[in-house]
């Protein structure tokens, strides 16, 4: 799996070719203000400088989000993503404590959320202050979409500790329970399995999960018995339950 810094190197370069240039040839063709600029490169580097409040940036963003609303190439998006790049890297920081449970999931859900912003902006209606205007949408839409995740957690542990306080006085019979617990463990052993077996999770991604989220087994155990460092099991679990979340998430 690349580094963010890996991802930025690579999305520099990008826009360093030749299809990119003349993005910015024909943009320079229509807009005074960019002809002082070579390159995308050198657009970048102004863009970095002094405040989001200067209103030369404007003169930046606003033909290339009109460029993208007119033809929605993703190429646009690109440039974007990179001029945007040290801000999102500075969302990711101030916000990491949204998402600990799964942390790794911060990072990607920041660049959708960035991405949906461009797409929806309409310049017409924001006259000025365009880099604000998108980086605080972002956080904005960031926190909703965090939001929804939290009162969901919120549900489901309300439900589980009704579920528990039935349980525990409905049930007179340990064995009963016993039956039941062996019951509930095989559905999930079913439910992860049909998880591998479609792909989204290894068979090694099966193991770790049954034995640690169905029963109960300490991730330590199954990282020596898989031969695995404790860390690495841990994040691979994560990832695991991660992409098992969004498919079964898309499906609700």
């Amino acid at each position: 799996m690349r580094s963010r810094r890996e991802d930025h190197e690579r999305l520099e370069q990008q826009i360093r070719s030749g299809t990119y240039q003349i993005f910015l040839d024909e943009l320079q063709q229509r807009h005074d203000f960019l002809r002082r600029f070579h390159t995308w490169g050198d657009i970048v580097a102004f863009m970095r400088r002094g405040t989001s409040r200067d209103p030369r940036k404007d003169e930046v963003l606003r033909p290339i989000l009109e460029a993208h609303a007119e033809d929605r190439d993703p190429r646009w998006r690109t440039i974007l993503l990179v001029i945007f790049w040290p801000g999102l890297e500075s969302i990711h920081f101030k916000k990491h404590h949204w998402d600990r449970l799964y942390p790794g999931e911060l990072w990607s859900t920041i660049l959708w959320t960035f991405l949906q912003v461009i797409c929806r902006i309409d310049v017409k209606h924001r006259p000025d202050r365009l880099v604000q205007k998108i980086y605080n949408d972002t956080i904005h839409h960031l926190h909703d979409e965090y939001r929804r995740t939290w009162d969901r957690m919120e549900r489901e542990t309300n439900l589980e500790q009704e579920e528990l306080e039935q349980l525990a006085g409905g049930v007179e019979d340990m064995g009963f329970a016993e039956v039941e617990l062996r019951e509930q463990q095989e559905v999930e052993v079913r439910r992860l399995r049909k998880h591998m077996e479609e792909g989204r999770i290894s068979e090694a991604d099966f193991l770790l999960l049954v034995g640690t989220r169905v029963y109960s087994h300490p991730l330590a155990d199954c990282a020596r018995e898989a031969g695995i460092a404790y860390e690495t099991a841990k994040k691979r679990g994560q990832r695991a339950e991660a992409a098992i979340r969004r498919f079964e998430e898309k499906k609700r």
